[in-house]
């Protein structure tokens, strides 16, 4: 489906544009990506890894600006949606700033892609927009049902949307990995609950998750990944082993454990080997065989938490994957 054609990833210079640029390259040979952004030294660093391919572009811009996201589209076959603010604190903090990104942003991408005639668009989500507890969960919530509504906006169109919504991504910038790592030296690691878990996902898998988005959508799904959990205290020693544990509280609007399916999404959601999949509540949509396909209706009362979850990574999985892969935790 992506080969030969035009791919734009907004927020492109971020962990998940690190991986998907690459990956995509190699797998479906486009015609070009556009990396679409606003900060100018992330795309300059960006482009030295791509200075010899053709295939990459760098388009300097905000979500904000729906004349210049028209602009970025001319010619946009496909487009990713990853550019969001999404750090929990810096939420809370300047809630202005969170809503005119995730909120606006995504209204402002949904109308310029309808507008250009952008064939799928495929936005990224997180277990936090799951009967969110703060602002940045609120936001994306609100985003991802625009996204879902975007098909019936769209009409005539024939521009498609959906989501690909996970969890905590291992190693990337800002979490819990890195900074445990950064600290290794003090003797002592701060833990905001004992009690507390997470998801556990790689870059590639959520890369993956959104090249099956493109290929199966028809429009309005919400893609949730099966992937493991883990309690934050074996997390803490998996990275280092040897340090005393500090609970230090949980941060303004941070929950306990994620929930990436609730159970009012239950009557929605189906069940496939790899994922689930939440079906549109609108038009009646959820009963529609062409989005349900082979998969398989989950229980009434389901939820899909990382406390609840069936699956668990272990500390030895976890510390070879560091091991794996040291050199990039905290860089993308």
């Amino acid at each position: 489906m992506l080969a030969g054609k035009s791919i734009l990833i907004t927020g492109g210079t971020g962990s998940f544009g690190h991986t998907f640029v690459p990956m995509t390259l190699a797998k479906y040979n486009p015609r070009r990506l556009v990396i679409f952004s606003r900060d100018e030294m992330k795309q300059w660093e960006m482009a030295k890894l791509f200075a010899n391919d053709r295939r990459v572009r760098f388009f300097i811009g905000d979500v904000r600006d729906k004349d210049r996201l028209s602009r970025a589209l001319d010619g946009i076959d496909y487009v990713v949606h990853a550019a969001a603010t999404k750090i929990v604190p810096t939420a809370e903090y300047n809630p202005f700033e969170c809503i005119k990104t995730n909120v606006i942003g995504a209204m402002n991408l949904i109308d310029a892609c309808i507008d250009r005639g952008v064939k799928r668009v495929v936005a990224l989500s997180t277990d936090k927009a799951s009967s969110p507890s703060n602002l940045y969960g609120a936001t994306k919530l609100a985003s991802d049902k625009l996204f879902v509504a975007g098909n019936s906006y769209a009409g005539a169109q024939g521009t498609r949307f959906g989501v690909v919504r996970y969890g905590n991504v291992m190693g990337s910038r800002g979490s819990v990995i890195p900074f445990f790592l950064s600290i290794a030296d003090k003797g002592t690691l701060p833990i905001t609950d004992a009690r507390m878990t997470r998801f556990m996902i790689t870059l590639e898998q959520g890369v993956e998750l959104m090249w099956h988005a493109f290929e199966d959508m028809v429009g309005g799904e919400i893609y949730v990944q099966k992937i493991p959990s883990m309690k934050v205290t074996d997390v803490a020693l998996a990275c280092v082993p040897d340090a005393k544990h500090e609970i230090v509280g949980i941060r303004p609007g941070e929950k306990l454990h994620e929930q990436m399916i609730g159970t009012e999404d239950a009557h929605y959601t189906y069940e496939y080997p790899e994922h689930f999949k939440i079906l549109p509540a609108i038009h009646n949509w959820s009963n529609d065989s062409n989005r349900i396909k082979d998969g398989k209706k989950v229980a009434e009362d389901f939820t899909y938490c990382s406390n609840n979850n069936t699956e668990w990574m272990s500390i030895k999985t976890l510390q070879a994957w560091i091991a794996q892969h040291r050199d990039k935790v905290g860089k993308i």
